[in-house]
């Protein structure tokens, strides 16, 4: 294997590339992309729990050109920062989504079906999985229509302010969006009741003056939302199609066993990426300061060493949760249970609401990403 970075769109079978990596390099220096590649669920725990590195810097010397309001969005960003500077946005982060209220996930997937459905048929990623996770957060609290929409329609593009290379088209984009997606979002947040006891919390905390607080509180709400959109989707796309295929919907208890186990054997997002603050080993290998590591979470998902029978699709393993896929330590993700149960709720509408639910899709194609396998369409048929 020479290199270790290929587009999901391109590979029909990545796991099988895992298990030969995990097999005889299980730590791997990609000499095409110079990048140490870790496969192994052990070794992937060790470094990102390792405080050795860091997460790398996305736009150093902001050399996409980002705009202002851009720029401050992406600087703030809780999963790309790192020190006391990530302690405090998580904290905020964390305040953010203690606030997030419970809300009726049946009323918006019905909403989004019917108003897609034609001759029975919907595509269930362009219909749902792109709206519903976002539309649950936005709604939980309280954004009127215009703006859900808006925010809806323009997050495709803004959340490629999240890659590490981006085109002139894609930067323009986001250049174009950034200040009324912030307005849009400020203008809300402060008018909600946790809004000021927030930043007087944060602010005695921390020492820190009410504008920093709210560019952090802004932008990291900005943050859920691509996560929604991005991550949100996968979850619902993978989980449909292995739900179906392995037919373990009878009631919402295995569903939810579904979801969890699809996180672990095929999770929307693949890899992370870290970089080396200081020299160190990992097994044999030496880690040298500023060498780059790419993460291969799906790999570990897969790693016999943690998970028996690791190739085989089943809800009933007695450690399925412990799969990597929402990270682990200081940045794993805050929605991880949001998003078990939003897939779960999701799901369960769909199986008890029609009584024939059929796969339309022979062969799934994925999206031209290298970090997340994200299906493009999944057609079904549905029949009450």
């Amino acid at each position: 294997m020479s290199s270790s970075l290929f587009f999901q769109s391109d590979v029909k079978d990545p796991y099988s590339i895992y298990k030969l990596m995990l097999d005889k390099n299980p730590v791997y220096w990609d000499e095409t992309n110079q990048n140490w590649v870790i496969y192994s669920y052990e070794y992937c725990v060790e470094i990102l729990k390792n405080s050795q590195v860091e997460i790398p810097i996305v736009n150093p010397n902001n050399e996409h050109n980002l705009n202002d309001s851009a720029l401050q969005i992406l600087n703030n960003l809780t999963r790309l920062s790192n020190g006391i500077q990530h302690e405090i946005t998580r904290e905020i982060a964390m305040l953010v989504f203690s606030n997030l209220k419970s809300i009726a996930i049946d009323q918006i997937i019905s909403q989004l079906i019917q108003k897609d459905l034609s001759d029975n048929k919907i595509d269930w990623v362009n219909s749902v999985c792109k709206k519903l996770p976002i539309l649950s957060v936005l709604k939980s609290f309280g954004f009127e229509e215009i703006d859900c929409d808006f925010i809806i329609e323009k997050i495709d593009s803004f959340s490629k302010i999240m890659l590490p290379k981006k085109t002139e088209e894609q930067v323009k984009l986001i250049n174009e969006n950034a200040e009324k997606l912030y307005s849009i979002i400020e203008k809300h947040l402060s008018l909600l009741p946790f809004y000021k006891s927030l930043l007087i919390k944060i602010s005695e905390k921390h020492s820190i003056i009410a504008e920093e607080i709210t560019a952090m509180l802004i932008s990291n709400f900005i943050g859920l939302c691509i996560q929604s959109y991005d991550a949100g989707r996968g979850i619902l796309s993978n989980s449909l199609l292995h739900i179906f295929q392995n037919k373990t919907f009878s009631n919402k208890t295995e569903i939810e066993k579904s979801v969890i186990e699809t996180l672990r054997f095929d999770p929307p997002i693949h890899n992370t990426r870290r970089i080396s603050i200081e020299d160190f080993y990992i097994g044999e290998s030496q880690i040298k300061k500023n060498d780059s590591i790419l993460i291969v979470l799906a790999s570990a998902n897969r790693d016999s060493q943690k998970f028996e029978n690791a190739m085989d699709f089943s809800i009933e393993r007695f450690n399925n949760h412990e799969n990597l896929t929402f990270g682990i330590g200081g940045h794993m993700c805050l929605a991880k249970y949001f998003s078990i149960n939003l897939a779960t709720e999701a799901l369960s509408y769909l199986v008890n609401e029609y009584k024939t639910i059929a796969l339309l899709e022979n062969k799934i194609e994925y999206e031209p990403l290298i970090n997340a396998r994200l299906p493009k369409n999944i057609w079904i048929r549905i029949n009450n």
